[in-house]
């Protein structure tokens, strides 16, 4: 049964550009066409000014809210805040979420099929950066009509896209939320990612990324991956609570190579589920973005990154046991920012979940959303939009941008 909190029925929507001229990527290299999936919720104001834009991390996707069908079992990954009175109240904001380029969720990525040979990109696809996700981002609310976004949202990976967006578009954003991030990865973070990479290249299933049609995937090295990356998404006190030294279905050591333990059966089943959802060439791309990603380049000066962006609000939140990006990446920003002179609130959570904590503490985060996009749409006069809501069709919705805000609540 849908949550009447919930924005309900949602529906999946796909922007197509670069047809004839293609995108040029940070590399040098260059891609086309491109297609961005995504999904609106809400509705758009008269003066188009209350659209906020959701980015995600590493394993998101654009369905960020509500269901695409009655019998969905789970609904969009950030739906606890997305809705009606909800963090992102629906019924005042236009919200929007898509999902990056690289990505397997509908995005063009190295899953998608290359016009030139009529076969899946794989390794073919070229490298893209989180600079490249967001000019893709920016097709996309071009195409909504949209000048200006009220505010950006992300944490992890889509804290670093909300950073991109800050340092090198700040007019067409007023306010951004970077959740649990970092404007650089470290070398821990680095190696954290290449254990996640080589465990995919490990696997004799990958086949250098040729393995689109085939009967075996590289689900035993993505497996892996995942179950890496998750250990780093909690943290010690949160894994001693939730499972100890519990062992599962045993009351005593079976002195054997099996799963007996609670937290070994627990990141079995989160990796092998992952592969069911994901694919491993595009864990690799998008790896690989966030450790490519470095706001200090080139000037080597994060401060100098936000020198334009001084206009743009800044709420940045970090988490006591978060070690993936501890509380300092956070403090680093809001030193360079405020050396920017740029308007910052920032807030260091008390929580023991770990890095997942920007999804866990739903009602902290909510009171401090809301309590923020409250006070911005106060201070920038923006109108709610109008109670009643129309059907638009898909056609409607190809001839006129302002159409795609009907898009999802069907």
């Amino acid at each position: 049964m849908i949550d009447e909190r919930s924005v309900g029925l949602v529906k999946p929507q796909f922007l197509t550009f670069a047809e004839d001229e293609p995108m040029q990527l940070e590399s040098g290299a260059t891609l086309g066409p491109v297609t961005i999936a995504y999904e609106t919720y809400g509705r758009l104001n008269a003066e188009r000014s209350n659209a906020i834009l959701i980015v995600h991390a590493l394993s998101g996707s654009a369905h960020a809210g509500g269901y695409h069908n009655p019998d969905d079992r789970k609904p969009g990954w950030w739906d606890e805040c997305i809705g009606p009175g909800k963090a992102f109240d629906t019924d005042r904001y236009f919200v929007i979420c898509s999902n990056v380029l690289g990505g397997c969720y509908g995005s063009t990525g190295p899953s998608s099929i290359n016009p030139t040979t009529g076969k899946p990109y794989g390794l073919g696809f070229p490298v893209v950066t989180i600079g490249d996700m967001v000019h893709a981002q920016i097709k996309l609310i071009d195409h909504l009509g949209i000048d200006q976004l009220l505010c950006i949202a992300g944490g992890s990976m889509g804290g670093m896209q909300v950073l991109e967006w800050a340092a090198h578009h700040p007019q067409r954003v007023k306010a951004t939320i970077p959740l649990a991030t970092t404007a650089q990865h470290s070398p821990m973070l680095i190696a954290f990612s290449e254990v996640g990479r080589q465990a995919i290249y490990a696997d004799p299933n990958w086949n250098n990324g040729d393995y689109y049609g085939q009967s075996v995937k590289p689900d035993a090295g993505l497996a892996v991956a995942r179950m890496v990356g998750h250990i780093t998404y909690l943290s010690e006190e949160s894994m001693q609570q939730k499972f100890g030294r519990k062992l599962r279905n045993l009351e005593r050591y079976g002195y054997e190579f099996e799963t007996e333990f609670e937290v070994e059966s627990y990141l079995k089943y989160n990796g092998n589920s992952f592969t069911r959802r994901f694919d491993a060439n595009s864990y690799l791309y998008i790896t690989k973005a966030m450790d490519y990603f470095d706001l200090t380049q080139p000037t080597g000066s994060l401060a100098a990154a936000f020198a334009n962006s001084t206009a743009v609000k800044f709420l940045i939140v970090s988490f006591t046991s978060d070690w993936l990006y501890p509380s300092y990446h956070s403090k680093r920003l809001v030193s360079a920012l405020t050396a920017a002179g740029a308007d910052v609130t920032y807030l260091d959570i008390k929580s023991s979940w770990g890095h997942d904590a920007f999804l866990l503490e739903v009602d902290t985060m909510t009171k401090l959303i809301d309590s923020f996009l409250s006070r911005l749409a106060r201070e920038e006069n923006i109108a709610a939009p109008p109670v009643e809501t129309s059907a638009v069709n898909d056609d409607d919705a190809a001839e006129t941008p302002l159409a795609a805000q009907a898009g999802a609540a069907m």
